[in-house]
């Protein structure tokens, strides 16, 4: 290996997707799954704004719930509730028994408790005052 510059910035040009590209194709040649899917939900209203979403994947006969909001104003509402419900049902049609999650918690550890989400592990202190919390459902 010649020499090599690091560069660091806030963001770099496609460097998140190459880094995905890279450890996606590890992860498959190491394990042998290559079924890797994004899943995708979003509720819009009548003009196409976004009210919510849900942005995750499925890999390996599991799923992942990388990303899940309610716009402040339709929170209570039970869209939330559907996103998640909605999500479920396409990871066990994808054929995965299990979803993993994250949420901090000043987030929503308890809405994801209603649901079946158990803890399987924390890192507290993330941020400072506050724990980043792991969560797991089995899926019947």
């Amino acid at each position: 290996m010649g020499e090599v510059a690091l560069v660091v910035s806030d963001a770099g040009d496609g460097l998140r997707e190459r880094l995905d590209e890279e450890i996606n194709s590890f992860n498959a040649a190491v394990t042998g799954w290559t079924d890797g899917r994004l899943l995708s939900i979003s509720a819009r209203g009548q003009g196409g704004d976004l009210h919510a979403g849900l942005f995750g994947w499925t890999w390996g006969g599991c799923g992942y719930i990388d990303l899940l909001w309610v716009r402040e104003d339709c929170r209570g509402s039970g869209l939330g509730t559907r996103l998640l419900t909605t999500a479920e049902e396409e990871i066990r049609r994808r054929g995965c028994d299990q979803v993993a999650l994250s949420t901090h918690s000043f987030q929503a550890p308890g809405f994801y408790a209603r649901f079946g989400y158990r803890e399987c592990g924390r890192t507290p202190g993330y941020p400072h005052g506050h724990d980043d919390i792991h969560l797991l459902k089995l899926l019947g």
